[in-house]
Formats: C-alpha cells, sequence, structure tokens
C-alpha cells in the first residue's frame, strides 16, 4: 500500500501531457481549447462542421409505445419492408429536411420541428395528438379482418343483419 501513497505523494501536474479539447458548437463552429498554465487558449479551427454528431450507420429499430404508436428514425420511416411487416398506416414526420418517402402509400403528417434546444416543441403538440387520435381511430381494415377481431376478442357477438350490411358497407 505504500506504493500506491508514494504515487500520490510524489504525483506531480506538471508531469502530465498537455492536451487539447475540440469542441463543435450547434452552430458547427468548431473551436480547440488548450490549458495554457491556470489559463485555456481558444482558437477556431479553419473549417465548420455539423453541430450535432453524425451517425451514418442504418437504425432501422422500430419502438411499440402502443399497438397503434410507433417509434423510429427515419431509417425505418423509409424502409418499405419494415412499414409493411408493422402495418404502419400513418407517419408522422417531425424531422427537419427529411421527405416523405412513401405518399402514395401512407398517410402522412409533417411537421417540421428543428432540433435544438430553444425550440419550443409544445407549440406542435395539439396538431400531432389530433394526427395520432385520428391514425388510432383508423387501422384501414376490411370488415373481415375488423369483424375478426373483434370477434376473437368478444366470441358471443351477433350484430343484428341491419347493422351488419352497414358494416360491410361502411368506408372511413
Amino acid at each position: 500500500m505504500s506504493s500506491v501513497s508514494q504515487e500520490i505523494q510524489g504525483f506531480s501536474a506538471a508531469r502530465l501531457r498537455k492536451q487539447s479539447t475540440r469542441v463543435t458548437t450547434v452552430t458547427g463552429e468548431r473551436l480547440v481549447e488548450t490549458r495554457r498554465g491556470d489559463r485555456y487558449q481558444v482558437e477556431r479551427e479553419g473549417h465548420a462542421a455539423c453541430g450535432f454528431v453524425q451517425d451514418s450507420s442504418l437504425d432501422l429499430h422500430v419502438g411499440v409505445i402502443r399497438p397503434f404508436l410507433l417509434l423510429s428514425s427515419q431509417d425505418a420511416a423509409h424502409d418499405i419492408d419494415t412499414l409493411k411487416k408493422l402495418k404502419v398506416t400513418h407517419v408522422l414526420n417531425v424531422a427537419y429536411g427529411v421527405e416523405n418517402e412513401f405518399p402514395d402509400l401512407f398517410t402522412y403528417k409533417t411537421i417540421t420541428v428543428l432540433d435544438l434546444p430553444e425550440t419550443d416543441i409544445t407549440s406542435y403538440f395539439p396538431e400531432c395528438f389530433q394526427f395520432i387520435h385520428e391514425a388510432s381511430q383508423q387501422e384501414n381494415m376490411s370488415f373481415d379482418e375488423a369483424y375478426s377481431a373483434v370477434k376473437t376478442a368478444r366470441p358471443y357477438i351477433q350484430p343484428n343483419p341491419g347493422f351488419m350490411s352497414q358494416l360491410k358497407k361502411y368506408k372511413p
């Protein structure tokens, strides 16, 4: 134990290697901070970058929040196989600069939200909630699919013939 104690007592900050820290601001400006004694020197680097960490790996993970409410990256929202496998009907796109990939196949709502700390996201909630509510009410099931789902959940249902006729004809 005395060797650890000796190392601590023999520690000298002067023996540490000099380090610089590269900082990228939210605007993409790159700075290099270097400690000089008890002060820091800050220098600007010549080129700007994104104001965020770029991740170029494909992200097809989809989180199921509720059976009718999924959450994913733009990668999953642009992957037709993923969307079909999960039986997606509606897509709420709140990403800045991300296009709706399949407008003929899905119902889209695009609300451009800047991914910045100062963005007031609560101002977008009513419009988002309305779209989610509408999507949860409309699952684009055929009559047979809907009837089967209800019959499975409640096996003894027996709508009267007039109701059955109306349900079969109904188109949302």
